[in-house]
């Protein structure tokens, strides 16, 4: 009998198997391993891009310059050329309305954004030296060259430096200064001006003041760049022409435009005379983690500050004291107290009341500023020597304003009378506070 049923073919020959379609495998091909023709803008001769750069705000070509290194040299020879600095780099900075200085001033902001960007590729040197050969021949971005008494010219440099090295660390910044001080002379321009007697000097002083704020210093708002430059600016001088120069730049200006020298010597000055020098004082203290600065170092400037060019006025010594708020100037009292400065301490103390009654300020701070004075006295009968002290001090204040009040009927003695009044003023509202404390 004839089996009807096939046998399969190829049983046990092979298992079928099912295989993947082969894909090549994916490799990543960075931009410059790509070999593409060239792009648009690489095939324009260069007349036409730079007609086309023309067309561009500083701002557009600043973003333009970012997009290849072969844009970013045309745009670089672009504005290296005479014509494109004589259009863009605005020199007009006398005589204007305060809408076009702010136009003039963004310009140059939008300046320093361009050549930040177009420079991003080139060593920290390289691009000091580039962007700064495009400057350096204006002469209201040079000390001494510009008289003109409105020229905000300074202002602008300022600007265009402070967009320029936003975000750049501090050796950067160093090496910024180090360079700015090479293309200007500065160092040797500040040694002329604080070597002499001051106000002798009295235009290189304005000169100085005016390019160290508005280059160096008023354009950050962040106290840790201000900080940065102004120790920049001190750290090469010893203590006294350290202290020279904070007044010289923070100083009162008279109102002819000097600085006044002699004004915090004869009469006593208001708080708003004195609150940039108070200013620049809280930010060299408050920042005692700067390289090479402790509150020894802040406390011996003071001293040195309050005898340029004489010892000053009583009262401006007490109101830059109380402008400087409480950490500094209990600081200041207590190292005379620890070297047995008492009478200059108590005579301090009288005055620094006064400015509260003056202007202002709550008695209760200066009750408080007594109190920690005490707790740094060991012994009591330490304590109550100091208290008697002021307590003297008090009476020998009152006989001398007594007596000059009593001497004419002059403007000043009337002036006087008026002092008089409100340190009588003070004095009782002193002593209540002071006994208030005691009483709790």
């Amino acid at each position: 009998m004839v089996n009807a049923r096939k046998a399969p073919r190829n049983v046990g020959k092979y298992t079928p198997t099912h295989k993947r379609p082969h894909h090549p495998a994916r490799t990543i091909v960075t931009r410059s391993q790509c070999v593409t023709s060239p792009s648009f803008f690489h095939r324009l001769p260069s007349e036409i891009f730079d007609m086309i750069l023309d067309k561009l705000s500083l701002l557009e070509i600043s973003v333009f310059s970012m997009v290849s290194k072969k844009i970013n040299r045309h745009i670089v020879d672009y504005i290296s050329t005479v014509a494109w600095k004589n259009k863009m780099v605005i020199q007009s900075f006398h005589h204007s309305n305060c809408l076009e200085q702010r136009s003039t001033t963004g310009h140059y902001r939008e300046l320093g954004l361009l050549f930040k960007r177009c420079t991003l590729l080139l060593p920290t040197k390289e691009r000091l030296k580039f962007m700064f050969s495009k400057f350096s021949q204006i002469p209201c971005f040079m000390l001494e060259q510009c008289l003109a008494p409105d020229c905000f010219g300074f202002s602008c440099y300022g600007v265009f430096l402070q967009t320029l090295i936003a975000g750049w660390d501090e050796l950067e910044c160093q090496r910024v200064f180090s360079f700015l001080c090479n293309i200007t002379n500065l160092l040797q321009k500040m040694e002329i001006v604080i070597t002499a007697k001051p106000g002798v000097r009295w235009y290189q002083e304005l000169q100085l003041r005016v390019f160290c704020r508005q280059v160096l210093l008023d354009p950050w708002s962040n106290q840790l760049e201000c900080q940065f430059w102004l120790t920049q600016l001190l750290r090469p001088w010893p203590m006294v022409s350290q202290a020279h120069l904070l007044f010289i730049l923070y100083g009162p200006l008279m109102p002819e435009g000097t600085l006044g020298w002699r004004y915090v010597v004869e009469r006593w000055l208001p708080h708003s005379a004195l609150w940039d020098l108070a200013r620049a004082l809280l930010l060299l203290f408050g920042k005692l983690e700067a390289k090479g600065w402790t509150s020894d170092s802040i406390l011996t400037i003071l001293e040195e500050l309050f005898v340029i060019p004489q010892p000053w006025h009583v009262e401006n010594v007490a109101r830059l004291l109380v402008l400087c708020g409480s950490s500094l100037c209990y600081t200041f009292l207590a190292s005379k107290a620890r070297n047995g400065r008492l009478f200059e301490i108590s005579r301090l103390i009288v005055y620094i009341i006064l400015v509260c009654e003056k202007d202002g300020y709550h008695m209760s701070w200066a009750v408080k500023l007594v109190q920690q004075i005490c707790k740094s006295f060991t012994t009591v009968h330490e304590k109550f020597y100091f208290i008697q002290q002021l307590e003297n001090t008090f009476s020998e204040i009152t006989r001398e304003f007594v007596e000059v009040s009593a001497a004419g009927n002059h403007l000043e003695d009337r002036e006087t009378f008026q002092t008089l009044c409100i340190l009588l003023d003070s004095s009782a509202r002193f002593h209540t506070k002071f006994l208030q404390m005691f009483l709790k």
